[in-house]
């Protein structure tokens, strides 16, 4: 079982329990799935480049990602129809845990210059969101393979629909959250 997963069970659970009075189990704040995604405009032009972008996020994320498509044709932004516009991963259970862990143990610190995550990514329905503008931080990534430096957006759903709730859930599980408002 991944480490953070039985941080969870062991005292995450009874800390978020006690702080916001939930009496019935089933209302714990739990993270239901990590999302990764990279928009590929420039990228979509070329095959050999959106193949090396789908095995870096597989890569990092330990499982297959996917090229989303364009649902429908848009003439001023020059897409048709079925057009590559990004890739995506989507975690759940073992791999998110191990992801999460690796990311707020490993990944985050190797960033330069790196503050903490931002505390306003929070959406009002208890999910975060923030980017990272290069995906060479991930210890996974090799330097020599790739062929053009891209950034990702992270989206971390929670089963909770208050932010607060949400907040308190992710810095339990170790995010470097900024210092300052809440």
């Amino acid at each position: 079982m991944a480490r953070l997963k039985e941080k969870y069970d062991a005292t995450i659970k009874a800390a978020l329990t006690d702080e916001f009075g939930i009496k019935n189990p089933m209302q714990i704040p739990a993270l239901e799935k990590i999302s990764i995604s990279v928009g590929a405009s420039e990228e979509a032009k070329d095959t050999k480049v959106l193949q090396n972008v789908v095995d870096t996020i597989s890569l990092i994320a330990g499982q297959k990602a996917v090229v989303t498509k364009a649902k429908k044709s848009i003439a001023g932004f020059k897409l048709r129809e079925d057009f590559p516009v990004g890739v995506m991963v989507t975690l759940r259970g073992e791999n998110m845990y191990t992801f999460l862990d690796k990311l707020v143990s490993v990944t985050l610190p190797r960033v330069k210059d790196f503050r903490g995550v931002s505390r306003n990514g929070f959406d009002g329905r208890g999910n975060y969101n923030f980017g990272l503008d290069e995906q060479l931080v991930f210890p996974e990534v090799q330097f020599d393979d790739i062929i053009k430096i891209h950034g990702m957006n992270l989206t971390f759903v929670t089963t909770t629909e208050d932010d607060k709730e949400a907040f308190k859930l992710l810095e339990l599980f170790g995010m470097p959250f900024a210092k300052g408002r809440e």
